[in-house]
């Protein structure tokens, strides 16, 4: 009999007449494991950098960023549900030629690797940060705690209890934010300035791009297109995919107005004093208006709970991706799929023992990922364009134009990051 590879369940039959039934919540679910997969120490570290350090003027990136992973995220979770494919076994489908496969799976092994391991540096370290906040043990021990809680999590897969727990603690984090944001009465005007005037401050290309790399996270994409088609595996695919661009859009909107709403505290409660982020202690005073006393320990509560699920999710992205290009098969519990999480994670904990500032290591994961996205947003748009693989499913004008113009954006600031590393631009 076969069975559902994320919690071993038999299918059911009547799985599309019981979800016909729900009302729009019960629905939701995988949207919601990427936003809460993106809310993590990253968005927060990065959210509150930027508006400490350039106030409003990057909330265009923000905006950005929600629009391009809306529509990222869905022609991901289209992809699943079409195909009952994930992302990287359509792309080894797609490429049949030897030399663009083999150029393909190179690509997205490195660019996956490379970004999953950065990442899982940058949430383990955050969780760390958290535990450290409330216990006062040292960050280095708790890095290893919370890499041996991930790992027995993902080995066991019971991380689907613990996953809804945490997503609701991060939403507690969001309606502190939200409350402190209008505590602080940030200047609306400056506010819609920053959104539809875009610009990039002297010295702020590396952030920028950071703040679109913790939004838009190329793993996720191959994440998402595995969890919808489980998810929504049982009904048919019109419904289906309906569903799927109800949850996508809701989901992804509800995480992109969080990491707003961070920017924009830090912004008024730090930035239009003269106050810039350099350590966890500065990124909790921003929650002072609202806790006091208390901030400190919700923030690192809060960071925790956002690195968690960060944590966990980031590495079993990237086992799919990387199981699905190498044609490994997903299965949770199959010894490949395990070795790569595993490596994946084990690189990780390597990049947060290093003693490097912890801010720091966030940062830069997520400007590699947004050093990588264009690879995979790439990549993606080349198998939506595929009559052969999605039929009547595949990309109309409409998401084809907007996902190349995505793709162009994403690039051009890659390129323009890269030139700067090199030291070709000029002084």
């Amino acid at each position: 009999m076969a069975r559902n590879r994320l919690n071993g369940e038999p299918p059911r039959t009547q799985q599309g007449d019981a979800s016909a039934r729900k009302g729009f919540w019960e629905r939701m679910g995988p949207g919601l494991i990427i936003s809460a997969s993106f809310i993590g120490p990253g968005t927060i570290t990065t959210a509150t950098v930027t508006g400490s350090s350039y106030g409003y003027a990057l909330a265009w990136a923000i905006a950005f960023s929600i629009v391009a992973t809306i529509i990222l995220q869905e022609m991901s979770a289209r992809l699943g549900i079409a195909t009952g494919q994930g992302l990287g076994e359509a792309l080894r489908t797609t490429f049949q030629h030897p030399v663009p496969r083999i150029g393909m799976i190179v690509l997205i092994v490195a660019a996956i690797g490379i970004g999953g391991a950065s990442y899982a540096g940058g949430d383990t370290t955050g969780t760390a940060l958290g535990l450290s906040g409330l216990t006062g043990l040292p960050p280095k021990l708790l890095v290893v705690v919370v890499g041996l809680i991930i790992f027995g999590l993902l080995i066991t897969g019971s991380y689907k209890v613990l996953e809804r727990a945490l997503v609701v603690m991060v939403a507690v984090l969001a309606a502190v934010f939200f409350l402190t944001m209008i505590v602080v009465k940030p200047d609306i005007a400056a506010i819609l300035r920053g959104t539809f005037t875009p610009s990039i401050p002297d010295g702020a290309l590396l952030t920028t791009i950071a703040l679109i790399g913790t939004t838009v996270v190329p793993y996720n994409l191959f994440l998402h297109a595995n969890l919808a088609q489980e998810k929504w595996g049982g009904l048919p695919k019109d419904r289906a995919i309906r569903d799927a661009k109800a949850d996508t859009i809701v989901s992804i909107a509800i995480g992109g107005v969080i990491t707003l709403a961070i920017m924009i505290t830090a912004a008024a409660a730090m930035w239009t004093k003269g106050v810039t982020a350099e350590s966890g202690a500065d990124m909790a005073a921003q929650l002072e208006p609202l806790l006091g006393d208390a901030a400190p320990y919700v923030f690192a509560l809060g960071l925790f709970a956002a690195g968690m699920t960060s944590a966990v999710a980031g590495p079993l992205g990237a086992a799919y991706a990387i199981c699905g290009v190498m044609g490994w098969g997903s299965d949770l519990k199959s010894l490949r799929f395990r070795a790569v999480w595993i490596a994946v994670m084990g690189i990780g904990m390597v990049i947060a023992l290093t003693g490097v500032n912890p801010i720091q290591i966030i940062i830069l994961a997520q400007a590699a990922n947004g050093l990588l996205l264009p690879i995979v947003a790439g990549f993606l748009l080349v198998v939506m364009s595929r009559s052969s693989v999605l039929g009547k499913y595949k990309n109309g004008p409409i998401a084809t134009i907007l996902g190349v113009l995505i793709f162009l954006v994403v690039t051009g600031l890659a390129v323009y990051q890269f030139a700067d590393i090199l030291g070709m631009l000029p002084e």
